[in-house]
């Protein structure tokens, strides 16, 4: 199965994080405008890539046939379900700039426990998912 497109989504969601990060660090109040229109940008690039993995990625796999890729695929969804709920109530959130002026430490101290658990997980999907489903054979 080639998931080159799934390796690609995850470097602009990374480089999304990045981006996000160093705005947060230059002053949140003052960039306020420019963090919530990130925030979406980043959203509608995290909803696509959720979209693949829910439509085409995981189902393949939990009926390849294969049943350690099929169970890997089956956990990886399940915890999947918690990890994006997080981030899309976040997103919800954290899109005005409004309240980012008005709250700036609560939007830091919950973009970053939310983030670094979507970066944690992404980053365990490199090592560990991606790497796994590319020595099988199953395809798409």
């Amino acid at each position: 199965m080639n998931i080159d497109k799934f390796k690609h989504q995850h470097l602009e969601i990374l480089g999304g994080i990045a981006a996000l990060r160093t705005l947060v660090q230059t002053g949140i109040k003052e960039h306020a405008a420019d963090i919530s229109q990130h925030i979406i940008g980043m959203s509608g690039m995290v909803k696509l890539h959720l979209a693949v993995e829910d439509n085409l990625l995981y189902p393949a796999l939990e009926s390849s046939g294969n049943s350690s890729l099929a169970t890997m695929s089956k956990r990886y969804r399940d915890e999947m379900n918690g990890i994006s709920g997080g981030y899309l109530e976040f997103a919800s959130k954290w899109n005005s700039a409004r309240l980012l002026e008005e709250q700036p430490e609560v939007f830091r101290e919950e973009a970053n426990r939310v983030l670094k658990i979507l970066y944690e997980r992404m980053k365990k999907e490199d090592r560990e998912f991606y790497p796994a489903i590319e020595a099988s054979t199953v395809r798409a």
